[in-house]
């Protein structure tokens, strides 16, 4: 399975949950680093902190798929540009 289709697979209900708790993170990270204001040293700090985590909990939970999902197509039909999940009848 190559990451493509990893990342086109469903992914498991709980890292649906965790992309959403990753996502967040970034969002509030952010707008803490943005901020119109000048912040404690501290806060701008774990804000990016904050948002690396984010962008590795999103990045991992979109590429997780069950390990009793299918792999998508053949070889040949990804050497000849299909798409496998097409319906060709």
């Amino acid at each position: 399975m190559n990451l493509i289709n990893r990342a086109m697979a469903p992914t498991p209900k709980f890292f649906r949950i965790l992309r959403s708790i990753g996502l967040a993170l970034l969002a509030i990270s952010g707008t803490v680093i943005a901020a119109p204001v000048v912040l404690p040293v501290a806060i701008v700090s774990v804000a990016g902190y904050m948002a690396v985590a984010g962008g590795v909990i999103t990045a991992v939970s979109q590429l997780t798929v069950s390990p009793l999902a299918p792999e998508w197509g053949t070889e040949d039909e990804e050497h000849q540009g299909k798409d496998p999940r097409e319906n060709s009848g």
